[in-house]
């Protein structure tokens, strides 16, 4: 049977942790100094102001070494707790480890032919 009053904890926690920063945001409103002027206004960039436009575009090769980058670093964590549990799990486990490099490897091959590696 759902018995609500086994969770007044939970809802405690969870009516204090919304109220915190509604009440942050309430307190930095107040005392935050209001001026609004020229220098407010401005866009600033590392304490040098801006030349020319906002809107650069970037190559999409940046975005394809970014992600490949991703994609094979956070694949190869997934190796971890296979090493560790080597001895326990045994051959067969050895076996799906090697493909899944193998297939590490063949992506990793095929993004290098593509040119996705290339910086320039």
């Amino acid at each position: 049977m759902f018995l609500l009053y086994e969770y007044d904890i939970f809802w405690t926690f969870l009516i204090i942790s919304s109220f915190i920063p509604i009440l942050a945001f309430l307190i930095s409103g107040i005392l935050a100094p209001i001026s609004k002027g020229p220098e407010k206004l401005s866009s600033y960039e590392s304490g040098i102001e801006p030349i020319g436009d906002a809107w650069l575009q970037f190559r999409i090769r940046y975005y394809m070494f970014a992600l490949i980058f991703v994609v094979f670093d956070v694949e190869t964590v997934f190796l971890y707790p296979w090493a560790m549990s080597f001895d326990v799990l045994g051959v067969s486990v050895f076996i799906e480890a090697f493909i899944f490099v193998l297939i590490l490897i063949v992506g990793s091959v095929y993004a290098w032919r593509k040119g996705a590696l290339e910086w320039s």
